[in-house]
Parts: structure tokens; C-alpha cells; sequence
């Protein structure tokens, strides 16, 4: 019963944001339409949502009394507003806009709001279920949402690495962490905030579109073709389908085998619904505001619309705590943008002062004191020619990883005259990529990629429906038309199938029985001792610090240490290590379990340390 009252909480915690978020729309965007209005008031809650609390929790920790604080603030004035925004007069759509937009985002986000049930612990035999996308990723957020509602310290330390200060943007998952602390379950607070982001995604990518190509039919297809879209690597299963049908069929079953991501044949460019928005919180958060952002900088760039400049300037300089690539992103599309205004010798360039002098203000603090200093560990900004190609030729790489919409780039760029100049402020983020990688993992560089992705399938779309009318003559234009969305989605929707049905066990009966005891019994100080294991339930579902997890999270983070990896084996499987080295790593719990043994650990070790916990599984000794 508790949990439910969480929960309702939560629910209208949520609600009262969302609430006064569009009645701000209403007063800062009346020459916008409805449904641009309504997208721009579901971003500036997901904002306010993720920046307010961690404002009042940078002075007060982050606590119950900073949410409430955070709430008062982004509500009462809105009450105040309230008025006002009544007797705004709401500018419709015409009926195919509107009926379009909704065939776009209402299908979407059932499938999304879908997927994170099934994918987020959900429970079955008294295990928590987990889907193919976010069984990687799920436990490193988990953790940071639990650790910062139980230990409450703002901002943040690496819960899974014990110590070490966080510069990975951590707004994606405090913004959870707020819900946890207002008494929602683990699987509510994770999904809740991730709806109303979600829908500035895929509504805010439509209204981008359709504000560009003049077009609600090319925002259409622009909309089916990035979040459905997908390369040539269907070919693969296909052509090994004629000797073995289960080559097909693996598809739907193995793990990580898909069109758009088979790694043996070198398909790396994913589909953004099952592996970017999905599981990666940071890139979902981060789209939620680039999104709305873009829509305001093309009004004030190509539309001389300069009232939304210091809206912009707080959404930009708010990014590098969400999503710090979409803040690169932002970056250089407005470093284009800035150039076109100049050589059209338009006057408003002076008006790009106050967004710049804003977002500058606003974001230079968050570079200096988190992702500087984390961006300059080893293996952050290194040179790479060609992304993560490694073996096939450049031009083959790209074709058939990106298929459609990168062979028929230069089609539209020789017929799309007019769409192509904002399409060009994106195209330096893409070459910026093939030579240079900005975090450890070259692969992360699609993160950056896939914003030009958005725009080049906006170009393609506009093409592809100019060829339509031209070809208004051609019998069976319809069936070339079919086949030529069947070749651009029909790998994305096999993924999307495959996500769908995908179900992997997270956490067993006897490791959620053990975190839930850690949970409700260990100090909020306690580090705990434990493998390197991803799916660690002490730090994922109980908040506990440990004293490092697994590299897969902390190498790409920039923040391994070798050396304690050694020391953790060391503590494990050597006499006497534990005793000299506990009180460098303030372990005050060791944890055994099967993950513990595979390092080699010794139980005899720890036989003279007080079991506090023990179930057919699991046991937790105390060294306090």
C-alpha cells in the first residue's frame, strides 16, 4: 500500500509539471500552433524536471525537501500565469497535420511505453525480466538512480566505483532518482519520466521536419524513415537463409543478431527506438531538448523569429549535464546557422548574442567542474578515420550499414536546394566523426552521427516526395514507391520485432532477496566488496556503493583503475589482502556469490567475519 501511495505520488508529482509546463508554452510561444505549443510545454517540464531538484540539491542534497522546493518553483508561477494562458487563443493545425502527427507518435510511443514495461524488472517467478537492449546498460543507470536516492550526496559519486567524483551526465537519471525519493518503485521511477521525454522526441522530430520541408507528407516520411529505418542487413540472413532457414530465424532469438546490429558482418548502425532511446537515458534526454532546440533555432535562423532566444540559451546551456553530445550537436548546427545569417547579411545576427551569452553562462560551469575533467582521461578525443570500419571498403561500409538514405544523399542534395542549407549546419558534425572520436569507445561516435542522420533522412524524404509529383505520369508509382520504404524500413522494423519479443532474467529470486536486505538494513556509508559482475543487484537495486564494477561501465566512462581490479581479486583469493587494503577502499561489507567465486575467491578467507546475511545463494559478512 505504501508503494501505491508512492507511486500516485509520483504520478502527480509528474502531472504538476507537466501541467505548468504548458501553461508556460502557452505564454512564451503564442504565434506556435497546438501542437507545437503542447510539445514545447512537455520539454520545458522534462527540463525543469531533471534541472530544478539537482539545483536545490547541489545546497541541500538531494533530499525530499529539494523536490518539493523544485516543484514550488516551476509551479507556483505558472498558477499565476494561469489566467493568462486561458484566454490564449490556440492556433490549430490543418486536419491531415494534425491526424498525420498523431499516426506518427501515438504508434511510437505504445510501442516504447510497451517496451520499457517489458524491459524494465519486470517480474516473473520472482525474478526481474529484462529485454535483448537493455540488459547492458539498464544495471549502470539503475545503480546511479538507486545510489543518489539513498545515499542523497549532490552531486553525485560513482556508486560503482567507490570514491571517484561523476562527470558522466548525470541529469538522465537523477531526474529518476527524484521519483524514488517521493516513494515510487524502482520500475515506476525508471519508466516515468522517460514517457513525457519520449514524446518530445518523436513529437518534436515530426514538428522539426514539417517546420523545414513545408510538408506534413515529407515529415511522414522523414518520421518512417529514422525511426524505422535501417541499412542493408537483412542481405546477411537472407543469403545464409538459403542453406539454413535458422540463420533467418535468429533473428528473433539470439542475442544481438539483428539487421542493424550483427557485428560479425560489420552492421553497426543501429535502429534509435531498440538501441539508443530505449536503453541509452542520457541520448533520450539529450534528444528531448536538442529537439524542441532545433525547431527554435531554424524559426530564428531562417524565419527571423527572435523571440525564443533566451528559451534557447537556458535549453542549450542545460544540455552537457543531460546528454553532452547533444550539446556538441547544438553546438556546431548553430555555428552553421550563425554563418548563414551572416551571408544572407540578415540583421539579426546580433540577436544570436543573447542566446550565446545565456547558454555560454549556463554551460561553461558544468564543462569545468564534471566533463572536463573526466573527457580528459585516457582514451577520450583520439583520431579515427571511417567511425568503426574496420575491414570493408569506405563507400560499402556506409551502404550498407545506413542503405537508403546514404545512397540517394546525393540525389537530394543536387534537387533539395532549398532544404539543403540547414541540412549543411549539420554536415560538419559528420565529418567531425570520421577523423576524430571523442570518448573511448569509437562506436559512441554514432551518438554525434545520427543527428545528421535526422536531417539527411529529412533531405531524403523531400526528394523522394518531389520525385513523386514529377513522376505523377509513371504507372505503378505506388508499387516503386512501396518497395522503396520496404528497402528503408524492413531491417529497423525485423529489430523492432526482435525487441519485442526478447526476455532475459536480470536478477534471481536470491539476489533481489539479498540487495532488498542490503537496502533496508546496511548503512548508507556501507561499501561493499563484490565481483565486477554488470547486473550487480547491491548497486543496481539497492544503492549500496561497491567497490568497483564492471569495466564494460567504468572503461568507456573513462574511469577504470586496473590496479583495484587487481586488489579486488587480491581481497578475494590472497591471505591478509583484505585486512591491508580495506581501509584504502573503506569496505566495511564482503559479499560471496557465485560471481565471487568465479574470481577464484576463497571461502575459508572470511570464515572469522560475522555473517549478516546468507541465503542459498548469497552471503554478506560485516568487517564493522
Amino acid at each position: 500500500m505504501e508503494e501505491l501511495f508512492g507511486n500516485l505520488f509520483a504520478l502527480a508529482y509528474l502531472a504538476a509539471f507537466l501541467f505548468s509546463g504548458e501553461i508556460y508554452a502557452r505564454t512564451l510561444f503564442k504565434r506556435e500552433s497546438r501542437l507545437v505549443r503542447s510539445t514545447m510545454g512537455m520539454a520545458l517540464a522534462v527540463f525543469a524536471l531533471q534541472w530544478l531538484p539537482a539545483l536545490f540539491s547541489f545546497v541541500l542534497g538531494f533530499k525530499l525537501l529539494s523536490q518539493i522546493l523544485a516543484l514550488a518553483v516551476f509551479v507556483l508561477p505558472a498558477l499565476i500565469l494561469l489566467p493568462q494562458a486561458k484566454n490564449c487563443v490556440l492556433e490549430k493545425e490543418d486536419k491531415r497535420t494534425f491526424l498525420l502527427h498523431q499516426l506518427c507518435v501515438i504508434p511510437l510511443m505504445l510501442l516504447c511505453a510497451y517496451l520499457l514495461y517489458t524491459h524494465t524488472l519486470k517480474v516473473e517467478d520472482g525474478c526481474y525480466l529484462t529485454g535483448q537492449s537493455t540488459f547492458g546498460d539498464m544495471c549502470m543507470h539503475l545503480s546511479f538512480i538507486t545510489s543518489i536516492a539513498r545515499n542523497g550526496i549532490f552531486p553525485p559519486a560513482y556508486s560503482i566505483e567507490a570514491g571517484v567524483k561523476m562527470g558522466y551526465p548525470f541529469l538522465c537519471d537523477s531526474v529518476s532518482s527524484t521519483f524514488k525519493v517521493l516513494g515510487a518503485s524502482l520500475s515506476v521511477a525508471y519508466i516515468l519520466p522517460m514517457l513525457p521525454a519520449l514524446y518530445c522526441v518523436f513529437s518534436g522530430f515530426f514538428l522539426l521536419m514539417h517546420r523545414w520541408l513545408k510538408s506534413d507528407k515529407r515529415a511522414t516520411l522523414a518520421y518512417v524513415l529514422f525511426f524505422l529505418g535501417g541499412g542493408l542487413g537483412l542481405m546477411y540472413f537472407l543469403d545464409g537463409a538459403k542453406a539454413d532457414v535458422s540463420v533467418f530465424t535468429r533473428i528473433f532469438s539470439a542475442f544481438y543478431e539483428t539487421p542493424t546490429n550483427y557485428v560479425e558482418e560489420s552492421i553497426y548502425w543501429v535502429n534509435p527506438i531498440c538501441d539508443l532511446l530505449i536503453p541509452q537515458r542520457a541520448t533520450l534526454f539529450g534528444w528531448a531538448i536538442l529537439l524542441p532546440t532545433l525547431y527554435m533555432l531554424y524559426r530564428f535562423a531562417f524565419e527571423g523569429e527572435t523571440k525564443y532566444t533566451y528559451v534557447l540559451g537556458i535549453f542549450g546551456g542545460g544540455l552537457p549535464l543531460i546528454h553532452t553530445h547533444s550539446f556538441l550537436a547544438l553546438i556546431v548546427i548553430s555555428a552553421g546557422t550563425l554563418i548563414y545569417v551572416l551571408i544572407t547579411e540578415t540583421p539579426r545576427w546580433k540577436s544570436f548574442l543573447p542566446y550565446v551569452a545565456i547558454a555560454a553562462l549556463c554551460a561553461l560551469p558544468q564543462l569545468f567542474v564534471f566533463t572536463f575533467g573526466q573527457a580528459s582521461g585516457s582514451g577520450f578525443l583520439h583520431r579515427k578515420f571511417n567511425w568503426i570500419n574496420t575491414s570493408d571498403p569506405y563507400l560499402w561500409f556506409y551502404i550498407k550499414n545506413i542503405g537508403l538514405t546514404f545512397v540517394l544523399l546525393p540525389f537530394a542534395l543536387l534537387n533539395c536546394k532549398r532544404e539543403r542549407v540547414f541540412w549543411l549546419t549539420s554536415l560538419p558534425i559528420w565529418l567531425i566523426c570520421e577523423f576524430i572520436v571523442f570518448q573511448p569507445n569509437n562506436y559512441d561516435n554514432n551518438k554525434l552521427m545520427f543527428i545528421t542522420h535526422m536531417m539527411t533522412c529529412g533531405l531524403v524524404s523531400s526528394f523522394l516526395c518531389e520525385m513523386w509529383y514529377k513522376l505523377s505520369d509513371l504507372h505503378g508509382r505506388a508499387i516503386v514507391a512501396g518497395c522503396i520504404v520496404f528497402i528503408g524500413t524492413v531491417s529497423g522494423v525485423l529489430t523492432i520485432g526482435r525487441e519485442l519479443v526478447s526476455e532475459y532474467t536480470l536478477f534471481d529470486e536470491e539476489a533481489i532477496a539479498a540487495a532488498t536486505y542490503a537496502e533496508e538494513n546496511l548503512p548508507k556509508d556501507a561499501v561493499l566488496l563484490t565481483a565486477d559482475e554488470h547486473n550487480n543487484p547491491f548497486a543496481a537495486l539497492a544503492g549500496c556503493t561497491i567497490v568497483q564494477g564492471s569495466p564494460s561501465y567504468l572503461y568507456y566512462h573513462g574511469v577504470y583503475d586496473s590496479v583495484r581490479a587487481q586488489d579486488v581479486i587480491a581481497m578475494y583469493t590472497e591471505e591478509g589482502a583484505l585486512e591491508e587494503l580495506a581501509e584504502q577502499y573503506g569496505i566495511t561489507h564482503v559479499v560471496l556469490s557465485p560471481y565471487e567465486y568465479s574470481l577464484g575467491a576463497k571461502k575459508e578467507l572470511f570464515s572469522d567475519l560475522p555473517v549478516i546475511y546468507s541465503n542459498r545463494e548469497i552471503t554478506i559478512y560485516s568487517l564493522k
